[in-house]
């Protein structure tokens, strides 16, 4: 299927590594201009190198989710090398386990990283959006509907961008611009990976995750993410805003049964 993304111009936080590299791939090999926001340019620079071979086109701006200067500095250079911007994607972030016996200004630095950061970044790139009737697309997590436990400044990010996702769409319907929000829950990156790999019996660790997902017993992989995030991001998905898109194995809204070893959902 042509998804009709060829030369659009899209921005991806965090785009150089786990689930937002996936992004940054898939957009790429749509023919899309693929351009990572974030600080860690060798990450970067080998995705670059990587989708040069196969002849597709990633960039990489280097910026600090947390300074808002470095923000502007970067979608006006990418205005400068473009003249458009065709899509957000808010990706960066990440579960800091900032609890209750955190203080206060832990917790602020939590929101700073994980949602402000999306508001600051969607504020500089508003006018060329409206100019594109582009498309927003945020990354959230099944901790802002079902809770975690010890990471209060994580959880109340995500509660959030699944509200600005809904206000953003219901704001900027006027312009043509669509707001969705693609929420996985158990996704194997590097970072789960290393996770994994610290428990006492890792292959039995990955198993007990596996049983907690009900459709065929497995986590979600990058790829079906980043699918998602593209086919939403796509003129595919035309009339489609203001949605909190769980790509989950049904992981959060199935019945808590079905996440029991003795329960089998597997397909035939």
């Amino acid at each position: 299927m042509n998804l009709n993304l060829t030369n659009k111009v899209i921005l991806i936080t965090g785009g150089a590594k786990g689930i937002g590299a996936g992004i940054t791939r898939a957009f790429a090999e749509e023919g899309a201009v693929a351009c990572i926001l974030g600080r860690n340019a060798k990450e970067a620079d080998e995705i670059i190198a990587e989708q040069a071979i196969k002849g597709t086109r990633v960039e990489s701006y280097s910026i600090e989710m947390t300074d808002e200067a470095t923000i502007q500095k970067a979608i006006e250079e990418i205005m400068a090398a473009h003249g458009h911007i065709d899509a957000v994607i808010n990706n960066a972030g990440g579960n800091d386990a900032i609890g209750l016996r955190h203080g206060t200004n832990d917790f602020r630095q939590s929101l700073e990283k994980n949602i402000v950061s999306c508001f600051a970044l969607v504020h500089h790139a508003l006018d060329p959006l409206i100019a594109s009737r582009g498309v927003i697309i945020n990354i959230g997590s099944k901790c802002s509907v079902t809770g975690q436990g010890g990471t209060s400044g994580y959880a109340a990010s995500k509660g959030a961008m699944n509200a600005l996702t809904r206000e953003w769409a219901l704001d900027l319907a006027k312009y043509g611009i669509r707001v969705n929000c693609v929420i996985p829950a158990e996704v194997i990156t590097p970072l789960y990976d290393r996770w994994l790999a610290q428990a006492p019996d890792p292959a039995m660790a990955r198993e007990q995750l596996n049983q907690t997902i009900p459709f065929e017993r497995r986590t979600t992989t990058v790829a079906e993410i980043a699918d998602s995030v593209v086919f939403l991001t796509s003129p595919k998905s035309s009339h489609t805003t203001g949605q909190l898109i769980f790509v989950d194995g049904g992981y959060v809204h199935l019945d808590r049964a079905c996440t029991h070893s003795t329960t089998h959902l597997k397909a035939s």
